[in-house]
């Protein structure tokens, strides 16, 4: 199974993959999903960097891909961001792994159907992500102070809500476990502050 993991190809793979994990995780925060599975492939392709030659450069270029994906997001009307972000990304896990030369070890045929994919999965889903965040809405935000709902999650930092027949991303002072019957205290932006309803009880 190392033999196997060990592969350029493979660990390319898990880069890649990791990497797609942790923008999606900051493009939609609160579920915990995609953090827990962003930490465990990023886990492997550590370990696979410490047991295989890697262009430290190209680690520089994945990990700086981070802050022009964090602005985009930030600044949802700044496209060129998300396209820096995606051609770091690619271009830092394509040549992340030591090959002869200054090629990349990484099968270039993989690398180009993979970086295709990928690039295209993220300019789709991040700007309609953000033309979605952007987007009025049509309900009454005023009227979810006070009402209640369902923890989608569990709650205390970040977690995510059902309120008026929509999940809504929720915070609270105090941990409460998913499926616990909450009451709105008050929002922030799109974020909802919530309490345990005592009253459903």
């Amino acid at each position: 199974m190392s033999a196997f993991l060990l592969q350029p190809d493979v660990a390319y793979l898990f880069w890649a993959g990791g990497f797609l994990l942790v923008l999606l995780a900051i493009l939609t925060p609160g579920t915990g999903v995609l953090e827990i599975g962003a930490a465990f492939v990023l886990l492997i392709a550590a370990w696979q960097v410490y047991n295989l030659p890697i262009n430290l450069w190209a680690l520089g270029v994945l990990l700086v891909s981070l802050v022009p994906f964090w602005m985009a997001v930030r600044n949802a009307g700044r496209l060129e961001y998300l396209v820096l972000a995606i051609l770091a990304l690619i271009v830092g896990s394509v040549f992340l792994f030591q090959g002869e030369g200054w090629r990349p070890a990484v099968n270039p045929m993989l690398a180009g159907i993979v970086s295709t994919l990928m690039a295209g999965f993220l300019w789709l889903v991040t700007r309609k992500t953000l033309e979605a965040q952007r987007r009025t809405p049509t309900h009454d935000l005023a009227g979810l102070v006070a009402a209640t709902g369902v923890a989608r999650t569990d709650i205390y930092q970040e977690g995510s809500v059902f309120i008026h027949n929509e999940d809504w991303s929720a915070r609270s002072e105090a941990p409460i476990p998913a499926g616990t019957p909450v009451r709105v205290l008050r929002r922030e932006g799109f974020t909802l502050w919530v309490e345990p309803d005592n009253r459903s009880k």
